[in-house]
């Protein structure tokens, strides 16, 4: 049979057993003891359920209890300074204070910058790097894994973050050229590959998906001169390159001195013929042709007929997988039980992706004939996708046809909304506000899913959530935030929320997938054409209006958002889709401005997200991505201010874009980075008013009035005061309500201070 593999799976379980269990050990209601045996049995578990369906190589070393990126950063000593000064901590709790600037037991520090994985919706810690950083290899965790497959019986395939996407995904904290560092790095990993040789490892995986974005020359001459140093007879490697196509850069992949090529044939596939006229004829090519970014089950027989002539050229030397590792994808479609039954046969999750892999293969073995009530099955479930009229909606795809620019500007330009502004709303130098969500409580989780379950009624949860809302506007007043959110205590999630109630949407029970560290999201199904059914936030955001004097934001996500941070339906063009879901909020934020909402945000905080990975291709999304977002947001009067919302990624390449957002208002993550994401400024003017996060809501730390002040004076360097905010990095969901007081007190004195500063100039 031909050779099938993974490139890596979901790691936080079927029921989020991974994230229960690291939120027990924050909290100290475990030890680590527990911590490490939940890690070993989901290991055993997502290995058998690989190992069972036909897999010939099984992933080892893509578990990790927050992030591999950082699990990198570990194995190569590469670990800041400010993390290196308790001795008395455990490897475990130096892991976390990393990740989040605390664990157990030891003192806080500041966490490791995160950002996402290159257009995904994942969160990794960014490496930091400098002149005096030393490599060392610390291999136990990886070792230790394999030796657990080993004792298993697996066929295993150890898989780790090569050397050039380490150094091009880290940051320098000084003037050192990245790739000055390689040379010093090349031997650890060469030290790593002959311990792995010397254990037994026949395939070593090695990820470089760097491969996949446009690299400069200097970059593209170091793989064939990091490669030839780390040559060696005496495992076999694998290079794995996903995410995008070679383009350029196939020449440099198809010449490394290694023994196999893994490409992303869902997202390459054009390029499949040209590498195989290139590649040598004793090198394997693995072709990730499963979708590991989206769940849509694979058109089976098209792919066989694409594949069935590669496998006649090439035979044993053809391996199959999905296109990426498949954390980013469900666990077991299996559990959904309540889903739409038709819906349901259109969806692949992770184990039926290594399923499809198994018929796949399979057919190029032993022929079609062999796994034909398998096709069947498939050819008849993408029938029903392509027919059914749930999935069609004639009037929304007019409503799209007939946009025209007349619906993509608000009616005056800024300067001149910020004066009726400034006249409406009346707030202070450096007002205050946070980003939306506060603390998701045991009680309010609990109560919904009692709601659902029918066990309350409706009116029953409505009153609840009203004395929430009450709750959380009182406390607001009492600090003396000057604008205030109702706290969105109704809502599961920022996309889930409004999806439910918008048409073309579904939803899963169990559909998991980790953003980042025990954070995980439960991402929507946008299965067709997407229309408003009734108002979605008016009721909540007017009853919290009524409890006070001062300006109350109503509170949506974003066009692009609701897009990235869904599982998109693959038949039309995502620019279609982001367009309907504009037209879906423009309705929305109408009737916010009806209820006497003046403030509203819409937050984006996936637009730099969806950038496509090549340049060549950003001019058209961020054309479309722009006009989705002014969609949703121009058909309100200049008194409206439109605030949004983005955070956790790159800004600097895209600030121009951002403008052209023309938002009244953008709110930034800003704190992690140390301000330093405002170096977009220096060469740009922002036009219009920002809030740069003072306050990491990713880090149970609680930040002092000193430090939120000092990154304030930070900011002012780059932006008059006229145009700051004060707020947090993001929503405070999933942070304790005992830190969010204390953390935004701290806020609004911090305020308090810069006002008494402006004044003294």
């Amino acid at each position: 049979m031909a050779i099938t593999h993974n490139l890596g799976f979901p790691r936080i379980g079927s029921q989020r057993e991974l994230k229960f269990a690291l939120e027990d050990y924050w909290q100290e209601r475990s030890d680590e003891t527990a911590l490490i045996e939940v890690g070993q049995q989901l290991r055993k578990k997502h290995w058998d359920l690989q190992s069972n369906s036909g897999l010939k190589w099984v992933p080892v070393g893509d578990f990790s209890y927050y992030d591999q990126v950082l699990d990198t950063s570990i194995l190569l000593g590469a670990i800041p300074d400010r993390f290196r000064h308790n001795q008395s901590e455990s490897e475990l709790a130096e892991y976390f204070r990393i990740a989040r600037g605390r664990a157990p037991g030891c003192c806080s520090s500041h966490a490791g910058e995160m950002t996402k994985w290159f257009d995904s919706n994942y969160h990794y810690i960014v490496p930091e790097l400098n002149r005096q950083t030393s490599f060392s290899l610390h291999a136990d965790k990886l070792l230790n894994e394999i030796a657990e497959a080993k004792a298993q019986g697996l066929n295993y395939k150890p898989v780790i973050l090569g050397p050039l996407s380490f150094l091009w995904l880290s940051k320098v904290t000084d003037d050192t050229d990245k790739l000055a560092l390689l040379a010093q790095l090349i031997p650890v990993y060469g030290r790593l590959i002959s311990q792995l040789a010397d254990i037994g490892v026949d395939w070593l995986q090695i990820d470089e998906p760097i491969l996949g974005l446009d690299l400069p020359q200097s970059w593209r001459t170091a793989f064939e001169q990091t490669y030839h140093q780390l040559q060696t007879r005496r495992l076999k490697v694998l290079i794995a390159i996903y995410f995008g196509p070679l383009k350029e850069n196939l020449g440099v992949a198809t010449q490394l001195p290694v023994d196999g090529l893994h490409i992303d044939a869902v997202r390459g596939g054009d390029e499949v013929n040209m590498i195989i006229d290139k590649l040598s004829p004793y090198k394997v090519l693995s072709l990730g042709v499963i979708d590991g970014r989206n769940i849509w089950r694979n058109d089976l027989s098209k792919t066989l007929d694409w594949l069935e002539p590669i496998h006649q050229k090439l035979g044993e030397r053809l391996w199959l997988a999905p296109s990426c590792s498949l954390l980013h994808v469900p666990v077991d479609l299996a559990e959904e039980a309540e889903l739409d039954s038709e819906i349901r046969s259109w969806l692949a999750f992770a184990v039926q992706k290594l399923e499809e892999l198994s018929v796949l293969a399979m057919a190029l073995e032993l022929g079609r004939e062999s796994v034909r009530a398998l096709l069947v099955v498939s050819d008849q479930a993408l029938a029903s996708r392509k027919s059914s009229v749930r999935v069609n909606n004639e009037n929304v795809k007019n409503r799209v046809a007939s946009i025209d620019d007349s619906l993509l500007s608000r009616k005056s330009n800024y300067q001149n909304r910020q004066r009726v502004q400034a006249s409406c709303l009346n707030l202070p130098l450096f007002p205050t506000t946070t980003i939306g969500s506060f603390p998701q409580t045991a009680e309010i989780r609990k109560l919904r899913l009692a709601h659902r379950k029918g066990n309350i009624s409706s009116a029953q949860y409505d009153s609840f959530l009203k004395e929430e809302i009450k709750t959380a506007v009182a406390l607001q007043e009492s600090i003396g935030i000057d604008v205030l959110v109702h706290g969105e205590a109704e809502r599961n999630d920022m996309v889930e929320y409004f999806g439910e109630q918008l048409a073309g949407y579904c939803f899963t029970r169990y559909g998991w997938v980790q953003s980042y560290g025990s954070r995980c999201v439960k991402p929507p199904i946008i299965y067709g054409d997407v229309q408003r059914r009734q108002p979605m936030t008016v009721q909540w955001s007017e009853y919290a209006q009524s409890l006070t004097g001062k300006p109350m934001k109503g509170m949506l996500s974003g066009p692009i958002t609701m897009l990235q941070w869904s599982f998109v339906r693959d038949d039309q063009s995502r620019e279609t889709t982001a367009k309907q879901i504009g037209l879906a909020l423009r309705d929305e934020v109408n009737d916010l401005e009806t209820a006497g909402i003046g403030i509203i945000q819409v937050d984006e905080p996936a637009l730099r997200e969806g950038l496509p990975l090549r340049r060549a291709d950003w001019p058209a999304y961020l054309a479309w991505s722009i006009d989705a977002f002014r969609l949703s947001t121009s058909g309100v009067s200049d008194e409206i201010q439109i605030h949004t919302h983005m955070c956790y990624a790159e800004f600097n390449d895209i600030i121009e874009a951002i403008g052209k957002l023309d938002a009244d208002v953008i709110t930034i993550e800003t704190s992690r980075s140390q301000m330093e994401l405002l170096d977009a400024f220096v060469d740009y003017r922002y036009p219009n008013d920002i809030g740069p996060g003072v306050y990491d809501i990713h880090s149970p730390n609680i930040p002092t009035v000193n430090q939120m002040t000092e990154l304030m004076n930070k900011a002012l360097q780059y932006l008059p005061k006229e145009r700051l905010w004060v707020n947090p990095d993001c929503g405070l969901k999933t942070r304790q309500w005992d830190e969010v007081k204390l953390a935004l007190v701290n806020m609004v004195q911090a305020a308090s201070v810069l006002r008494e500063q402006a004044e003294l100039v």
